[in-house]
């Protein structure tokens, strides 16, 4: 299983291959543009979806499941399924008759693993031919439609894609899933509904412990390690796209990218080109829990 597109979408950009580049992603506009107007999960995920299949020139109803593994989202909507509605915003098998191919689209919640998470449904779907292609959105905004007026709030109000299939080549693609986990929470995300007041739906709380950064570093480094041991991978041959991999694609001010950071981070590996004497990738990530997960990933023609 490959990934055959990845995107990105902002409230003032899309973003591919290029996301190497800090300030394409992200950059500031001017005032009463689109950047000052409310951000939305399902617009920003919908625009990365639709940036993906416009790569792969694909038609939408080539897609036959998507996967949505956001956490934060526009008024702290939790149903209807945001997956349902990113589906309808791709434009998704919206007509049965025109469609007869019909799509299934559902959420997929485990912070910053869940685009592992979703990589790990998708194998198991392409491997027994339940779909001929998935696609996995991972977007982020803040209950209030702004992160950048909440400085409490980390996160960037970002969007990512992967559009994942099948591939010929028997070297190439996603290695096992692994997951673990560490002692005692690092990060709460949760409404505070004893201070919310009338203002809840536009509200989030978000803290983390003191030591978060050495102990999500630390679960990372430690999952690195024994992933390459389990599955036999030598490090010194391999490009690791970990949590911090992202770091300076967005502005400053614009917050850290979180259920969308493993796509940031392949897009920016892609851009720089294969590093010399590496044959694969390792991804990893980190997060709330704490949790971490890795998998290994050969794109076709390393």
């Amino acid at each position: 299983m490959v990934i055959t597109a990845a995107g990105t979408a902002t409230r003032t950009a899309d973003a591919r291959a290029d996301a190497g580049t800090a300030t394409h992603i992200g950059a500031p506009s001017a005032a009463g543009t689109v950047a000052d107007a409310p951000a939305s999960t399902v617009t920003l995920a919908g625009r990365a979806a639709r940036d993906c299949l416009s790569q792969a020139q694909l038609s939408p109803s080539a897609v036959g499941v998507l996967v949505n593994v956001g956490v934060y989202r526009e008024s702290n909507t939790f149903e209807p399924a945001l997956a349902a509605m990113v589906q309808k915003e791709a434009g998704i098998s919206l007509d049965y008759l025109a469609d007869p191919a019909a799509a299934f689209s559902f959420d997929l919640m485990n912070g910053a693993c869940g685009v592992l998470n979703a990589v790990q449904v998708g194998q198991a779907l392409l491997d027994t031919a339940g779909t001929e292609r998935l696609l996995i959105t991972a977007a982020d905004v803040h209950p209030g439609g702004d992160a950048r007026r909440d400085p409490e709030y980390p996160y960037a109000d970002l969007a990512g894609a992967l559009l994942l299939e099948r591939s010929a080549d028997p070297d190439a693609g996603f290695g096992p899933v692994k997951h673990y986990t560490g002692d005692g929470p690092t990060d709460e995300g949760y409404l505070d509904t004893a201070r919310m007041g009338s203002d809840g739906r536009s509200l989030i709380t978000v803290r983390r412990a003191e030591d978060h950064a050495r102990r999500m570093s630390d679960l990372a480094a430690t999952a690195v390690t024994d992933y390459a041991h389990a599955y036999g991978i030598d490090l010194e041959r391999t490009l690791v796209i970990g949590p911090g991999a992202s770091a300076g694609v967005l502005p400053a001010e614009a917050g850290e990218p979180h259920t969308a950071a493993p796509v940031l981070g392949y897009l920016r590996a892609m851009a720089a080109g294969r590093p010399k004497d590496c044959d694969q990738l390792l991804f990893v990530t980190a997060g709330a829990g704490p949790s971490a997960a890795c998998a290994s990933y050969r794109p076709e023609g390393w």
